[in-house]
């Protein structure tokens, strides 16, 4: 099955960042390395969270848009990327995902198989 690991970024990962980042990084690339040294990883992007803000477009019934600068849903949790797996059922996506040492927030989705 194929599911998407969508990691958030925090107060705490940022400030993380931040303060030693070849650290931050050198954890987050040994965690996704060894997903896909297991065959698991299909593929995964990062999003620039630091240079250039997210706008938000929202479509209303009656056809107008409204832009906004910043996420869709400012908080201390901020989309940073995803990376898709193919495991074998939903307990494995979440053993994986139990496995990123840096303090991030993992949802795990069930990608729609289609026909």
């Amino acid at each position: 099955m194929k599911y998407a690991l969508v990691i958030f970024e925090t107060d705490e990962s940022r400030n993380g960042i931040r303060t030693d980042r070849d650290t931050h990084r050198g954890a987050y690339e040994s965690w996704i390395g060894q997903i896909a040294a297991a065959g698991k990883l299909i593929s995964g992007d990062a999003l620039d969270t630091e240079h250039i803000a997210a706008m938000t477009v929202r479509k209303s019934s009656d056809g107008a848009s409204t832009v906004t600068d910043g996420p869709a849903h400012p908080g201390e949790e901020t989309l940073g990327g995803w990376f898709v797996i193919d495991v074998a059922d939903r307990e494995e996506a979440v053993e994986l995902a139990k496995g990123l040492r840096t303090p991030e927030t993992v949802e795990i989705w069930p990608l729609l198989e289609t026909a």
